[in-house]
């Protein structure tokens, strides 16, 4: 199935191979760590600032999956590249939080492009709770390629 998809979006243009090292992915990591953090202390004061960070770590993290599988989101729908290639890396098991995560994708277009979008306190919660479930998750992810890979989560 991922084959598939991969043949997919490299013919559609939205996705290229990329060869990266452990480096580069350790970095986009590191930078969803840090938002993620920033989401949490922003947590009870700012919900649409919340939100949009909690998916920001999400699609840094993401990229970093699809960087470590060797692959890049090209030109066109970049995000949503991104969102589907995690669910298909990711696999079954995670299903239900990458259907977040492509939630969390349109709400942030709504939220980022069109006036009047509502947005709970709640939904801020649940999404950095799955933001932060998404990046641990990857972080082990490429933790199995590389165990002398360290971050602070």
């Amino acid at each position: 199935m991922i084959e598939a998809l991969i043949k997919k979006f490299i013919k559609e243009g939205k996705l290229a191979e990329q060869k990266a090292g452990i480096v580069q992915v350790e970095a986009l990591l590191k930078e969803s760590i840090i938002d993620l953090k920033e989401a949490k202390k922003i947590l009870r004061i700012a919900d649409r600032a919340t939100y949009i960070m909690a998916y920001i770590a999400m699609l840094k993290a993401g990229r970093a999956l699809l960087l470590l599988k060797g692959y890049r989101p090209t030109d066109g729908a970049q995000h949503k590249t991104v969102v589907e290639m995690t669910g298909a890396i990711l696999g079954e098991k995670y299903t239900d939080l990458v259907s977040h995560f492509e939630t969390m994708r349109r709400k942030r277009n709504e939220l980022t492009y069109d006036a009047g979008t509502l947005l709970s306190g709640s939904e801020s919660k649940q999404a950095l709770d799955d933001a932060t479930l998404l990046v641990g998750n990857i972080f082990k992810e490429a933790k199995s390629r590389n165990p002398q890979l360290e971050l602070d989560l």
